[in-house]
């Protein structure tokens, strides 16, 4: 495998951490020169960079005397997209090979696993050469594995193809190898964004190919049901229904009617829900300058749309353009640089090519850079993805909605554990419960939710329902069977949500010292339809942010009442780093906006069977002793264990708290086998 490197297009090259050192000594080696041959054909694999503007792959390849673009119709892939985002992919591969045709080739679009599509396909035009986007996904990653495996099996007389890696850096630098722990230290670098390139010429190979055809929206789901089973096709389903969605039916209140406006000429939102902009890199691009004109006004037609649509979106400051672009620029329409660079061009032309060191002089350019570099620095941080302990279990990356989100998995057999951190924790805070859980015969994922620890921090209003549905949407497409779902503090109180909402994922409940309150006669009140910014809770976020920044490690101390010791250098710091990361202070303004108005009591009604409490009766955050009792009266059906421990008693005391998970995993489990077996014997016989 090469990784390309081009001192005039590519500045600068991550290399993977979990790399033995040899292997990445000899990446470094590959340049251009060593993939570059006139006379031979490139094939260029299409996955999630569908455009031809500011393509470093097609670039390189464009060297080669002939390029075949190839879009692979791989179910592994596609079956991480939502429909609109399947919408959204048709569209701009049928934009995509327009684009191709202008620049003298064409899009082969051919369906299979990737592997077996593209060695048949070098097999075919004995090309030596394969340029692949380089990916930070686990599912992606694992494909492009299987392409180089597939690769090292295919030869030509004299040479044996090569997948060659390549990625649009972004910022002007040689390395970045030894990337800054935080954003506050990588911003001190003031590392200069490097330029977008336009698209290139490409030459077509002269022998006859079959090209193939862009599929249509329900050819393509058909296509994607052919290899699903009923279960897969279910929890598909679920995942479509919102929570805010489920809540409204089970309290009867009427479904709003979400009418989508009149269509215009030339509209930039042209899925069926057209809430996001869409299209090809020309359409994207043009709804981009109408949004970056915000301001000035405008009398046409499609910009105006486009600011209707901002103003509907813009559900905090700023939030309104991952909200618009962001499927866009996960599909690769456009690139992070190429809407940087365009921001900034505009921003000069609003102030006769001065940039003030003030910051922006428009609110559009503003949120447009910060959510590019935002996500530029979670994706490097993903690239750089360390092992998280000295247990080398090494992080995975998983793409919620756009977002990058860490988590890990041990254990090869057993049933499925997963565990959710508290609100300013991440994945690390379970470093004592994996091995033990895993030990007793169990599988268990790790997860850094969504604005926490290492895990992206994107400008959006966090809630209590976001969060629930990450985890619906982890327990299906990652997890892929019911779990036993372990939750501290508020990670407890997500937990009991999917629980609630969506109790086929779930086996059984473990909450530690959770979040939430028990009410008795609770009735429910209507659902909330929309989420704003509390007044002031930006000036309290940061405010909140100092404080902290001051003050975590007695707080943090304060948790471990028993253990204190157990309040470490490793937790102080991961948790200072986090709260230097870019978004920070949006997540932190939810605390201002919580709605746990939902008790424990009515989430888990009917699930309390199912339901372990772990209780630190030391928890100075809340009345242990009044919670424990109010459960006993309300939940009675619940088991709970009191133990001598603060708030994060699986931390503190790893190993009390371990032998109960365990015990409870295999009673609940046991219990499952002996219902079981009991359905399978006749009524009429004696049991």
């Amino acid at each position: 495998m090469a990784t390309l490197t081009l001192s005039h297009l590519l500045p600068h090259r991550l290399r993977r951490n979990h790399l033995p050192a040899d292997h990445r000594r000899n990446r470094c080696r590959c340049c251009l020169s060593s993939t570059t041959n006139e006379s031979s054909t490139a094939v260029v694999w299409f996955k999630q960079d569908l455009r031809v503007d500011d393509h470093p792959g097609l670039i390189a390849a464009s060297k080669h005397g002939a390029v075949i673009p190839l879009y692979v119709l791989d179910r592994r892939i596609l079956s991480r997209y939502t429909t609109e985002t399947l919408e959204l992919a048709i569209i701009a591969l049928e934009e995509l090979r327009s684009s191709l045709k202008k620049q003298g080739s064409d899009l082969m679009l051919r369906y299979g696993n990737a592997e077996n599509v593209i060695e048949d396909l070098v097999k075919e035009v004995r090309a030596p050469f394969v340029f692949v986007e380089e990916e930070v996904e686990h599912h992606l990653c694992e494909v492009v594995e299987a392409v180089k495996k597939k690769m090292d099996g295919v030869s030509f007389p004299g040479e044996t193809p090569r997948v060659v890696v390549w990625r649009t850096s972004f910022y002007e630098t040689q390395s970045l190898s030894d990337l800054p722990h935080s954003w506050e230290e990588f911003k001190k670098l003031t590392l200069p964004v490097t330029m977008p390139v336009p698209a290139v010429r490409l030459s077509s190979p002269e022998s006859e190919l079959q090209w193939g055809s862009v599929p249509t929206l329900d050819d393509l789901k058909d296509y994607m049901k052919e290899s699903l089973c009923e279960k897969e096709n279910s929890w598909r389903e679920m995942a479509r229904v919102s929570a805010e969605r489920i809540l409204m039916e089970r309290n009867l209140e009427p479904n709003v009617d979400e009418t989508v406006g009149k269509k215009v000429n030339n509209s930039a939102f042209i899925t069926r829900n057209r809430d996001t902009v869409g299209g090809g890199t020309e359409a994207v691009l043009n709804a981009l300058a109408g949004y970056l004109r915000y301001l000035e006004g405008t009398s046409r037609d499609d910009w105006q749309e486009v600011h209707a649509r901002l103003r509907d979106a813009e559900t905090r400051p700023g939030a309104s353009f991952f909200k618009l672009f962001g499927p866009a620029l996960c599909l690769g329409i456009v690139s992070r640089r190429r809407v940087h660079y365009e921001a900034i061009e505009y921003e000069k032309e609003r102030n006769a090519g001065f940039i003030s060191p003030f910051g922006y002089s428009a609110s559009t350019v503003t949120a447009a850079t910060d959510a590019v570099c935002s996500m530029e620095w979670y994706s490097l941080v993903a690239l750089n993805k360390e092992t998280t302990d000295d247990k080398r279990r090494s992080v995975r990356i998983w793409r919620w909605k756009g977002y990058l989100i860490q988590y890990t998995v041990a254990g090869n057999e057993g049933p499925a554990v997963l565990l959710v951190h508290g609100f300013g924790a991440f994945l690390e805070h379970y470093r004592d419960n994996v091995d033990s859980i895993v030990n007793s015969k169990n599988r268990v994922w790790t997860i850094t939710v969504l604005g926490f620890g290492k895990s992206e921090k994107p400008n959006i209003i966090y809630t209590e329902l976001l969060w629930s549905e990450l985890l619906r949407d982890f327990m299906i497409e990652v997890v892929d069977e019911p779990a036993h779902c372990v939750g501290n503090s508020i990670g407890g109180y997500f937990v009991s949500l999917m629980a609630f909402l969506w109790p086929e994922l779930v086996k059984s409940v473990i909450l530690v010292n959770s979040a939430g309150n028990v009410i008795p006669g609770y009735s429910p009140l209507s659902v909330s339809k929309e989420r704003r910014v509390p007044f002031g809770a930006q000036l309290g976020a940061r405010l909140l942010i100092l404080f902290l920044r001051f003050n975590v490690k007695k707080l943090l101390k304060d948790c471990y009442p028993v253990k204190p010791e157990r309040a470490d250098e490793f937790l102080i710091t991961e948790m200072l780093r986090a709260s230097q990361d870019p978004g920070v202070v949006m997540v932190l303004e939810s605390i201002f906006g919580f709605d746990l108005s939902l008790p424990l009591n009515y989430l888990l009604k009917g699930f309390e069977e199912r339901t372990l409490v772990i209780q630190g009766m030391k928890d100075p955050i809340s009345d242990p002793r009044k919670k424990v009792a109010l459960l006993k009266e309300f939940c009675p059906g619940m088991e709970i264990k009191k133990v001598n421990a603060g708030h994060c008693p699986h931390d503190e005391i790893p190993e009390e708290v371990n032998h109960i998970i365990c015990e409870w995993i295999a009673k609940v489990d046991n219990d499952e086998q002996q219902q079981a077996l009991k359905s399978l014997i006749p009524a009429d016989l004696p049991q």
